[in-house]
């Protein structure tokens, strides 16, 4: 008899089994809902960018490395012809570049075309201080890009400070971006 109840509580831990590992797996994926998916957490944050040297876009005579960001507090902008959402952000950029608050340097990502990124910046207009071509994200792997678009902040001194994913708006840049890129500049002003 104590063979026979044996077996059962058996039987039943069996059963029981998958029923925990689903209860787990659905309270993992509710976790997971409610997360922004916007905010990726980058082992990159507070870390120098790696070295790195991009070729020039097609028919420019500069490209873009990571000596380039030292000295002062900058953007990076990771775009490509072939991402909608950069076209999205590409007006604000613009704007934003044309008011000289803080250069911002393109990095043309996974460009199957060589004539695509230049015919794009033509097309949609240049708010980059340089452009480095970046085929085989050599400069993407150096940020731990995710896709595009992406923007890093690099401090004066070039550490990634922050990563955003996504397009800029005015409203991110305003609530966001300008209060870490006004208090990096200031942080690394003379006597800051």
């Amino acid at each position: 008899m104590t063979a026979v109840v044996g077996q059962g509580l058996v039987r039943r831990a069996l059963f029981l089994i998958p029923l925990v590992l689903f209860v787990v797996l659905v309270g993992y994926f509710w976790i997971g809902l409610g997360k922004d998916p916007h905010e990726v957490p980058s082992p990159l944050i507070n870390q120098p960018v790696a070295e790195f040297a991009l070729a020039p876009l097609e028919g420019r005579e500069h490209g873009f490395n990571s000596e380039d960001l030292k000295g002062h507090v900058s953007l990076v902008n990771i775009f490509g012809s072939w991402c909608v959402a950069c076209r999205i952000e590409h007006p604000f950029l613009t704007q934003l570049s044309r008011l000289g608050i803080v250069p911002i340097y393109g990095i043309d990502w996974r460009e199957k075309d060589r004539q695509a990124g230049p015919a794009w910046l033509t097309q949609y207009g240049d708010p980059y201080t340089l452009v480095g071509d970046d085929p085989e994200s050599r400069a993407a792997i150096a940020f731990g890009v995710t896709g595009a678009p992406e923007t890093f902040i690099v401090d004066a001194k070039g550490v990634i400070r922050f990563k955003q994913v996504g397009p800029i708006t005015s409203e991110i840049w305003e609530e966001t971006l300008w209060p870490i890129v006004r208090q990096l500049q200031a942080d690394s002003a003379p006597g800051g």
